[in-house]
């Protein structure tokens, strides 16, 4: 019945409205693209806004294009109503294909269930952490895998889960797991069951905010500042090899900052090292695809409030990653 409702719904919705959308016009926070070969269609995902798909409610909203310049109103591909667990957020939503099928990866709250506060911790901490949801398309609907609870542990304050798939065919959920209850936020990962239905062992640690090349070491983190914050992990395999991590936190002037970290083995264990940030100007929750004639771009938000879409040429140094230019001719009409 929720399919049906969505379905009548999102076509009311797209029938209401066709204008074609460019990314300065487009509300978009945490974007993420699929780079969908089926039907030579890019995906983009955020979370639901009303205003804009015309479907009330919290959930994930998609955009599609065929050129990455030009694009459809949005539609709600998933809806957190099916969530027992928690309902609220559907925030930094990511649909991955895998083993034939799509799924989604998205994080939602429930701040009226408290969790244990953490070390120093001056703020309290709430259910918070990544769900998935599947489909056999990338329009869905997607019906979440586990209702009852998130992929990381449910007494861990968590979001921005992300897939990586490691060379053995391993999936693993990276996630940061919140400075509101860490103070010291860090990037952990989990390993999955094959469904991605739950977890299959003990999370590890990998770094923490404090690495961040920006910080002045000598200074006690707290979640009084914001540069304490690990945001909107992302894994990105270069042509040789090497692995590298997108994360965003808060430079020394409270600007949201797009960085990047590398594992000195190649492997998710690391250990990871942090290379020089990306892009600094209120700018991040970024992530890598290649388009559909083969070049590598990096999708992020900016600014940070009334987040709109922008994308970067990138160029895939081995070790590193460099910024070739911002694709502003994306932007216009």
């Amino acid at each position: 019945m929720l399919a049906v409702l969505f379905s009548v719904t999102t076509a009311k919705a797209q029938q209401a409205s066709s204008a074609v959308l460019t990314l300065p016009n487009m509300p978009l926070h945490d974007p993420w693209i699929l780079t969908n070969e089926a039907d030579k269609t890019y995906y983009l995902y955020t979370s639901n806004v009303p205003k804009v798909s015309g479907v009330s409610g919290v959930g994930t909203m998609v955009y599609r294009s065929a050129d990455l310049k030009h694009w459809e109103p949005p539609i709600v591909v998933f809806h957190t109503s099916e969530m027992s667990w928690a309902q609220s957020g559907a925030w930094a939503p990511e649909v991955h294909r895998w083993k034939g099928r799509y799924y989604l990866f998205t994080t939602v709250f429930d701040d009226s269930k408290p969790l244990p506060p953490g070390h120093n911790a001056v703020r309290p901490a709430y259910r918070r952490g990544t769900i998935s949801a599947v489909s056999d398309s990338p329009l869905g609907p997607f019906h979440p895998l586990n209702p009852n609870g998130p992929l990381p542990p449910s007494d861990f304050m968590t979001l921005d889960g992300t897939l990586y798939v490691d060379p053995a065919g391993k999936p693993w959920l990276v996630y940061a797991h919140e400075w509101l209850q860490k103070t010291d936020g860090t990037i952990e990962a989990v390993r999955l069951t094959d469904d991605l239905a739950k977890s299959a062992a003990a999370p590890i640690f990998l770094f923490k905010a404090s690495d961040a090349p920006w910080l002045d070491k000598d200074v006690v983190p707290s979640t009084d500042s914001s540069q304490y914050v690990t945001d909107g992990p992302e894994l990105f395999r270069t042509h040789d090899g090497h692995l590298l991590m997108l994360w965003s936190s808060y430079s020394n002037d409270s600007k949201y900052i797009q960085t990047v970290a590398r594992s000195k083995t190649g492997t998710i264990e690391g250990p990871w090292e942090q290379l020089a940030p990306l892009v600094y100007e209120d700018s991040g929750h970024g992530m890598l695809f290649h388009t559909f004639d083969g070049s590598l771009v990096m999708v992020l938000h900016q600014p940070f409030k009334n987040a709109r879409g922008k994308i970067y040429a990138m160029k895939d140094a081995g070790d590193h990653l460099e910024v070739v230019r911002e694709r502003t001719d994306l932007d216009a009409p």
